[in-house]
């Protein structure tokens, strides 16, 4: 087959791919619709905008995030480069500024010669190699054009994004500087902290529960979110106290005018590089906006905040991978036609890149008459590719990257970081020999 691939979507997943193509000499097509065709989350123009939080996640050795970074890295990624580029402070994780990164990203792209980038909405699968890279929010004709494909219909859950506050509006003498423990990968204190006393973390409950929500514009009465990323209104009716063992959680933060962890804790994690602007992690919602601002301005230290952003719920759509794909990411049945990032059923930024490589580097060598190695099982990359080929298909559910995806180790039943350690050690030797046998 010929080139040039054929690539929908301009995400990460997307964008990695047509990255990994130019890498090897072979030309794509890259298409994205916005601004022609805006979605419910997006914001900009730009390739790679990242709609919901601006964490990669962690950053520390021998975790499973880190892991599938540091293997990324190691495979020339061109979003970790990025990510790398635009890194604001964020304790331990991988948190970088919206804007420099989209800018990087679609920088790159832009200057490389390989890559032709249409700003068009694709509403029927192009001939020849294509990567259907189109995200969580897959226009509507596109998604039934995959589902004729596919023939499994289309499957979706619900997701949220947090809501995000105006720097300068926040009250310093409430809002603490701390991370966690005391941790974090430069020392300093990354997240601002909003410390509530057991009366206003129930005040708070309270009006959670009995806040207005956005009317529901969805198919189902009890939709399915994603279990990683739950607004705090469904958290709160699963019990009064899973909001302080979850985004509320004080573990670790020592408020300096009391010398103690509050009862409750809201953290405020850093935007961009300006420091202008702090999200609340893990406070998606869908209440109305009017409730929103009531409600979160109960938070001491943002009585009189400002709000950027409201937190929105949007949907998101994928395939049922494990009936439909192998472990390079393409159909059984239609072996030139890949799927790479959210549309594929996995969850996360970094897993969404880490597909799209995938996708791009199997692309590769099917126009380049080449036959396409899998990724090592022993590897994140090569586990979260062998999951979302070889999960149960009846109940298949996104997932992120995470330990239990990769083969055990024997030997270290009882301690869990060196048994962390292995794992890790192990998946980058295979993938250092992987990288050598192609190459």
């Amino acid at each position: 087959m010929q080139g040039p691939v054929h690539i929908i979507g301009g995400g990460l997943a997307g964008t990695e791919a047509a990255w990994q193509l130019a890498r090897r000499g072979v030309a794509s097509r890259l298409y994205e619709m916005r601004p022609v065709r805006v979605t419910p989350a997006h914001r900009t123009d730009r390739l790679a905008e990242l709609v919901c939080s601006n964490s990669l996640k962690t950053d520390t050795a021998n975790t499973a995030p880190w892991l599938l970074k540091e293997e990324l890295r190691r495979l020339g990624s061109l979003l970790l480069q990025a990510a790398a580029s635009a890194r604001v402070p964020g304790g331990q994780a991988l948190t970088v500024d919206r804007e420099i990164f989209a800018e990087a990203v679609t920088c790159a792209v832009e200057n490389e010669a390989l890559i032709e980038i249409v700003r068009e909405e694709v509403t029927a699968l192009p001939d020849g190699v294509c990567i259907v890279a189109s995200g969580p929010l897959t226009s509507d004709a596109l998604a039934e054009e995959i589902a004729r494909l596919t023939g499994s219909g289309r499957l979706s859950f619900y997701d949220s994004i947090s809501p995000i506050v105006d720097a300068s509006t926040i009250d310093r003498n409430i809002a603490f500087a701390a991370s966690r423990h005391g941790k974090s990968l430069d020392g300093g204190d990354d997240y601002l902290n909003c410390p509530l006393d057991r009366g206003q973390y129930e005040a708070f409950v309270d009006a959670l529960l009995a806040g207005e929500q956005v009317p529901a514009h969805i198919e189902q009465d009890n939709p399915c979110y994603f279990e990683a990323c739950l607004p705090i209104e469904v958290l709160a009716r699963r019990g009064r106290e899973t909001l302080r063992f979850g985004p509320m959680k004080p573990t670790g933060l020592t408020d300096p005018r009391t010398g103690r962890w509050p009862y409750a804790a809201v953290q405020l994690r850093q935007e961009n590089l300006r420091a202008d602007s702090y999200n609340l992690v893990g406070f998606q919602n869908y209440l109305r906006f009017g409730e929103q601002k009531r409600i979160l301005r109960m938070i001491p230290g943002l009585e009189n905040a400002e709000f950027l952003r409201y937190g929105q719920i949007h949907r998101n759509t994928y395939i049922n991978a494990p009936s439909l794909l192998t472990p390079l990411l393409s159909m059984r049945r239609e072996p030139h036609v890949f799927f790479a990032g959210q549309i594929c059923g996995i969850e996360g930024y970094v897993e969404s890149i880490a597909t799209g490589l995938v996708a791009g580097l199997a692309a590769a060598d099917l126009v380049q008459g080449a036959v396409p190695r899998p990724f090592p099982r022993e590897s994140a990359v090569g586990s979260l590719c062998h999951y979302v080929s070889g999960a149960e298909a009846r109940n298949y559910q996104p997932a992120n990257i995470a330990f239990d995806l990769l083969p055990p180790v024997d030997g270290f039943r009882r301690d869990r970081q060196a048994r962390h350690a292995a794992i890790c050690r192990r998946a980058l030797e295979s993938l250092e020999a992987h990288v050598h046998a192609v190459a």
